[in-house]
């Protein structure tokens, strides 16, 4: 079983990305799915997570801006980042329980520039 994550990259203040995480392996149960970041000299934060049943949560630092969504295909989650400040940078990593397990995927690099 693993999380693997795409869609970061450069981007001016003021833009947007959109992250993709997908699991794939033996999939029994995936609960909540989430996104993490973290930034130079700086703790991992949460940025946003999603539960099977839809519901999310988010930091307040991206509320009105981020939005987290699962896909049709429930091992699939998104982040939709609108509206980035240079302080969103970060590497961002998905996370999800599965399988009655924790699971994080490997990061990808947002930078903002500004």
């Amino acid at each position: 079983v693993q999380l693997q994550a795409s869609g970061g990259g450069l981007v001016q203040a003021g833009g947007s990305l959109r992250l993709s995480c997908a699991a794939s392996g033996s999939i029994f149960s995936i609960n909540v799915m989430g996104w993490y970041r973290q930034a130079p000299g700086k703790q991992r934060e949460l940025v946003a997570t999603i539960t099977s049943g839809g519901s999310t949560n988010y930091a307040d630092s991206v509320k009105g801006r981020f939005t987290i969504s699962r896909g049709n295909v429930q091992n699939t989650v998104y982040l939709q980042m609108n509206s980035l400040k240079p302080e969103d940078t970060a590497v961002y990593y998905c996370k999800a329980n599965m399988n009655w397990a924790e699971y994080w995927g490997q990061g990808t690099q947002v930078t903002v520039s500004s």
